[in-house]
């Protein structure tokens, strides 16, 4: 199983746009593919104490475990990802132990191009995941009316998705 997931808790969020495409081009390999909504499955801060035995932690957490690869779509705040994204990642900790991992990221201009690569390092550093080196990342340019109309990003969409089937498939043989 596949496993997408949405960190925006914004109701028009872009980025959840990015997600839907590219769990629209999982399903069209006929792959399994498992969505998380942050903005439907809210998560507590992550605060070292209690928050852990947090009901929809302990599931996100374990759809993370079971999950072959993940993609993250987050929006872009002040060049850096978003807090519920980092928020996520230290709720669920150890789960991202030797994962595959790709993002999807939505911002307003394009001076955030970057803004993955604090938690795409924190990932590969404290939990050895792989990181794809091909991220997504759309400007406001590329949606119109809560809808994803640049076919480049569509194409990029569907490329990041071939890489994670491609490296999460050559890791299990």
């Amino acid at each position: 199983m596949y496993l997408v997931i949405s960190t925006s808790l914004k109701p028009s969020s872009r980025s959840r746009l990015l997600a839907r495409r590219a769990a629209h081009w999982i399903e069209n390999r006929q792959q399994e593919v498992e969505w998380v909504d942050l903005a439907d499955q809210r998560l507590p801060a992550c605060d070292a104490g209690a928050c852990y035995a947090d009901p929809n932690v302990q599931q996100v957490g374990e759809q993370i475990r079971q999950a072959r690869a993940i993609l993250i779509a987050a929006p872009v705040y002040n060049y850096d990802l978003s807090s519920t994204a980092k928020n996520l990642i230290e709720l669920t900790g150890k789960a991202w132990t030797g994962k595959v991992v790709g993002f999807l990221c939505a911002a307003g201009g394009p001076g955030s191009y970057m803004s993955v690569m604090g938690v795409a390092n924190s990932l590969m550093l404290d939990f050895r995941s792989l990181i794809i080196p091909r991220f997504v990342y759309a400007t406001e340019s590329a949606f119109e009316d809560d809808r994803l109309v640049d076919p480049e990003v569509d194409s990029r969409i569907e490329a990041l998705v071939d890489d994670l089937l491609r490296i999460a498939t050559a890791l299990e043989s």
